[in-house]
């Protein structure tokens, strides 16, 4: 358990998972947690859509398969009832494709069941902090693939090396994690970020993110 709950109280959690026993084991894990409080169990859709609205949770813990069928596509309208709740996918399909749909349509971060506890916890922190959390796998398999750009190409005349700058931005890597995986120096990372925002007219990491899926980058 952690030391204990923050000052201003646990992070507050909606689960949405449709099989009671993992539920009901997910629910037992964050409760374990001090600084993390599960103020309703979901098994449905329609269920987690009242259930968020209502409780107006910091974090919604979201699994892709329930009984209607995706739940990517509810993302939008659960953030519209409730647009301070931040959304962790939890799943076991590890599709890079379904975890870009995801981002696109608003989640925070993308965790996959088989990972350690303590990868859902972080991503659960990270996106009560307004941070993008993706599983690392993922994120690889997201950031060597050809992305799919907008239909005016490279927006805002970013040079194609700004788009792979700014996709690794907003998928949670910090500078020098970029600096290693494009093989550029902190400083030259840094000096794209700054070109970057200028071009973009977008200063703070959150703006970067939301840019980026605005315009089909993640």
């Amino acid at each position: 358990m952690s030391a204990g709950a923050p000052a201003d109280g646990p992070i507050t959690i909606v689960l949405a998972e449709d099989h009671r026993v993992v539920r009901t084991a997910l629910a037992l894990l964050l409760e374990g947690h001090d600084d993390l409080t599960v103020v309703a169990e979901t098994g449905t859709i329609a269920e987690t859509e009242r259930q968020v609205a209502l409780q107006h949770p910091q974090v919604l813990v979201l699994d892709i398969d329930m009984p209607e069928g995706s739940s990517i596509p509810a993302i939008p309208a659960i953030l519209q009832s409730a647009p301070r709740t931040r959304i962790v996918i939890l799943t076991m399909h590890t599709d890079p494709g379904l975890a870009r749909e995801a981002l696109r349509a608003g989640a925070t971060g993308f965790v996959l069941k088989e990972a350690a506890e303590s990868e859902l916890i972080g991503a659960i922190h990270a996106a009560a902090a307004g941070r993008t959390y993706l599983n690392p796998e993922l994120g690889a398999q997201l950031a060597a693939a050809v992305p799919e750009r907008g239909r005016s190409g490279r927006p805002d005349d970013l040079s194609a090396r700004e788009v792979e700058v700014l996709e690794l931005i907003a998928l949670g890597h910090t500078n020098g994690e970029i600096a290693s995986r494009l093989y550029l120096s902190v400083r030259t990372v840094e000096s794209h970020r700054a070109h970057i925002q200028q071009k973009t007219r977008r200063t703070s990491r959150a703006e970067l993110v939301a840019y980026a899926r605005e315009h089909g980058i993640i």
